[in-house]
């Protein structure tokens, strides 16, 4: 028996990544209507090294909610959960680039030997082509407890910009976090 090989395209991630994004593996609300805490409508708009938009890529959110307490047994801190915040989203990019996430502005919490973090989104990222996932964070930009955030600091200052979502103008509680995967602008990621 003869056996003809058929040679298939070559895809690093396989040809079925768009699939998993769509339907109900997608959480756009991460906060509940009835979330205690500043309402925040965050876009995150992802682009290659040439500045492209990057379509059907996949961007993940954790965060703890206003009181600064994640929704995850492992957070033993003795701070209330809150029952309207889920603390976990995740968004297909369209076209475009872009993915938008309806959420609340995170609380503080603990970081390395105790020190209080800003508030902060992880974040991690995955793509065509993309073999690991790239995390990354979302801090605010012009927070004042960023300057004593202990894991910013260990970013060297002319690139923490690149970890900054930015207050859209003329939008009240919405937010731009652009992610650029490479090129001058590349945002940082985080090896752990």
């Amino acid at each position: 028996m003869e056996i003809d090989l058929i040679p298939t395209p070559w895809q690093t991630v396989g040809p079925y990544f768009a699939i998993s994004l769509a339907g109900g593996h997608s959480i756009e609300h991460i906060a509940g209507p009835n979330a205690k805490g500043e309402r925040v409508k965050l876009m995150c708009a992802m682009f290659d090294g040439e500045g492209q938009g990057v379509d059907e890529a996949l961007i993940e959110i954790w965060q703890a909610n206003s009181e600064g307490k994640y929704n995850h047994p492992d957070d033993t801190q003795e701070k209330p959960v809150d029952p309207d915040f889920l603390g976990f989203g995740r968004q297909a990019t369209d076209a475009n680039g872009i993915c938008v996430f309806e959420t609340i502005k995170p609380g503080r919490v603990p970081g390395p030997k105790d020190a209080m973090q800003a508030p902060h989104l992880v974040v991690s990222v995955l793509a065509r082509g993309i073999l690991r996932r790239l995390p990354t964070r979302i801090y605010f930009a012009a927070d004042p407890a960023n300057e004593k955030d202990p894991v910013l600091a260990l970013v060297p200052k002319e690139r923490r910009e690149t970890l900054m979502a930015q207050p859209v103008a003329n939008q009240p509680g919405a937010w731009r976090f652009d992610i650029h995967l490479s090129g001058d602008n590349e945002t940082v990621f985080f090896d752990v």
